[in-house]
């Protein structure tokens, strides 16, 4: 019998895999929000898809702030907080389309990538704004942290919330989106019409999604419990997090903008391949328990595996999907993969620790998922160059050009 020093505590792990449960709930429920406010989306204006899956963050995040205990109401407590994750879901998977397209629309071929990752560089300072708050919110001594000081970061949210309503109000519809409907080419059903018109460019943008989405849960969320799991301290991990993600600000812009020069396809490989590469390093560096070290490791992982995907990514699905139905598109190809990537990683990574109390089998996992993101990009080379030659399919999709594949 193996003593219990070979083995990992499983109790910590056991509570960690049931926290991801319940995060796997809100990403089940994002392909409903990308059907839905695809269809609002590409039926009847981005920017009002865009405000309302805003509202619905907004209100449901803040409603985490003032919900009752357990000991209040007993099992309606963890009842509402599963209705509030499921509309976060919701509202999660009909915005990233929204917030890509608004940029990307209204941006020329040549500087597409360059633009279009800015929404998602501007996810890296919100994930910085939220890290900060819970941390300065766990400062609080741990009893009244624990009885009212969790509550702060989801109520402090409301501010962001009135700032991006604000901001989203002014916005102007896209170009390209204000044409289809002068031109009276939208879809009675985009996301069927995606679906009948698009099935492979919506599986290779899934594809896509794989390594991107499921990678970044494990260089965030899991790798959190595993450096607590091996002895780091939580604060050295945070501190590494923060300050990668501030990194990756900036290299995801700069690799938005070397896809306008080299082509979206050559700098998803290099992310993807960099992702395979780093996967067992990654974690060795965080065994290594030294600050200066486990810095290097995010910085590598989420300022360069991660951002090479994230940063070429908006322009590459924006140039998958004719602009008709290419909210619906986008949406179906993100968040169906992110149920299965990004929704089970953490789940997975954990399980895989749990049972072999090592970061090896969890390594082999990040290279998987490497590699079917390389062979969707295998398959990319020809998708979104060319439309169906039907003269039912050429009405409801146009030809579109497509730069720097």
């Amino acid at each position: 019998m193996e003593s219990s020093s070979s083995r990992p505590e499983p109790t910590p792990l056991v509570g960690t895999l049931g926290a991801f449960v319940g995060f796997a709930v809100g990403f089940a429920a994002r392909p409903v929000g990308g059907i839905l406010f695809g269809h609002i989306g590409d039926r009847v204006s981005r920017k009002a898809a865009l405000v309302m899956t805003l509202s619905i963050m907004g209100i449901a995040t803040f409603l985490m702030g003032v919900l009752p205990t357990y000991q209040q109401v007993g099992i309606w407590a963890p009842t509402l907080l599963v209705v509030l994750r499921v509309l976060q879901g919701i509202a999660a998977g009909g915005e990233w389309g929204g917030g890509v397209l608004i940029i990307s629309e209204n941006s020329s071929d040549e500087r597409r990538g360059l633009f279009s990752a800015f929404s998602q560089g501007g996810v890296t300072l919100g994930f910085v704004l939220a890290s900060a708050a819970f941390y300065l919110a766990q400062t609080l001594p741990d009893e009244q942290f624990m009885a009212w000081g969790w509550r702060l970061p989801f109520l402090l949210s409301i501010l962001l919330f009135g700032v991006g309503m604000y901001i989203r109000f002014r916005l102007p519809e896209t170009k390209e989106f204000e044409q289809v409907k002068s031109d009276g080419d939208t879809a009675a059903l985009p996301v069927w019409a995606a679906l009948r018109t698009h099935p492979k460019e919506i599986l290779v943008a899934m594809g896509l999604r794989v390594a991107e989405n499921g990678g970044s849960y494990l260089l965030l969320s899991f790798s959190l419990v595993y450096g607590v799991h091996v002895g780091v301290d939580r604060g050295t991990l945070l501190l590494g997090v923060m300050l990668s993600m501030l990194f990756a600000f900036c290299t995801i812009v700069f690799f938005g903008h070397l896809s306008d020069k080299i082509g979206r396809r050559k700098v998803y490989a290099l992310g993807a391949t960099a992702l395979a590469v780093m996967a067992f390093p990654f974690f060795w560096l965080l065994d290594s328990n030294s600050p200066g070290l486990i810095v290097l490791a995010y910085f590598i992982g989420n300022g360069i595996c991660h951002a090479a995907m994230i940063g070429s990514q908006p322009a590459f699905f924006h140039e998958l999907f004719s602009p008709e139905v290419r909210y619906s598109g986008m949406a179906l190809g993100h968040e169906i993969a992110a149920v299965f990537a990004g929704g089970l990683a953490p789940f997975i990574a954990t399980a895989l620790l749990l049972t072999y109390n090592s970061s090896t089998p969890v390594a082999i996992y990040a290279i998987g998922l490497a590699a079917i993101t390389l062979i969707a990009l295998a398959f990319s080379r020809n998708v979104g160059q060319k439309r169906p030659s039907t003269p039912d399919a050429q009405r409801a999709v146009p030809e579109i050009k497509v730069a720097r594949r």
